[in-house]
Order: structure tokens, then sequence, then C-alpha cells
């Protein structure tokens, strides 16, 4: 199996049975994240500790396979972080998205970097972008959820 068929599969599986699409319960944080240009739109509840550790993190929504696909990988890789680490994680993928990432990078972000080629296909870039980009809104300027 060459390398592009190993990342669809990854991407169809998390699409097709995300691990972290559900309602959470009294969560910390929750940020309604919208993409105007085609229509997805999430919204990511996460938990977070006495030691800004994301304890949990969930999101609920409707997309394409690659905003769908893209969430749930984040929120697989920032549960067990502090919010500085899920922060910096944000940045690298970023960073990936604009093909400005080392090897050492995309080790980090473990299966978001099945996402890499998403920077060749301009019209999804936002699509891969959008909880990334709700989680570091949420997190840079947290409203706790009341």
């Amino acid at each position: 199996m060459d390398t592009k068929e190993l990342y669809r599969e990854i991407l169809n599986e998390h699409n097709i049975n995300p691990t972290h699409k559900t309602d959470m319960d009294s969560p910390t944080f929750c940020l309604e994240g919208v993409n105007p240009s085609c229509g997805d739109q999430i919204t990511l509840q996460m938990k977070l500790d006495e030691n800004n550790v994301i304890t949990d993190a969930t999101f609920t929504g409707s997309g394409c396979a690659i905003s769908q696909a893209s969430v749930d990988m984040m929120a697989d890789l920032v549960i067990g972080k502090t919010k500085d680490e899920a922060l910096a994680l944000a940045d690298i993928f970023d960073r990936m998205i604009k093909s400005e990432v080392t090897e050492e990078d995309l080790e980090r972000l473990d299966e978001a970097a099945a996402l890499q080629d998403i920077s060749h296909m301009p019209a999804r870039v936002k699509c891969a972008m959008l909880g990334w980009r709700t989680m570091k809104e949420m997190l840079s300027s947290p409203l706790e959820t009341k």
C-alpha cells in the first residue's frame, strides 16, 4: 500500500467512524466554526482541567469528509495536551498546509499529517483548517461556557 492510499484510508476512517463526533455534557468551552465558502459548520466543545489540560474534545456539525475528518483527528491529538501544546500543534498544522513544516513537525501531528496534500488543493484548505481555526480561536480568547 502506498502512502497516499494509507492517507486516504485514515481520512475515510475518521470521516465514516469519527471517535469524537458527539455532544458533550458541561464543556468548559464551546465555539461554533463555519466555513462560509462551502457551508461546513462545527460546534467544538472542550473540557479543560485546573492545569489547563484538555481532558475531552468533541464536535457536532456537518460538512465535507475533509472538514469532519480533520476535526476528529485534531480532537484525537489534543486530548491529554495542555492548552499551550494544543495551540502549538495548531500552528504546526497551519504551517503544514502552507508547506512550511519539517519532518519532525509532521511526526508531532500523527494522523493529522495525512492531510498534508491538502496544500495542493486550495479550495479544500479552509475545510481542513475549520476545526483547527475554531480551536485556536477558542483557546486564544476563551470565554467559559456557563
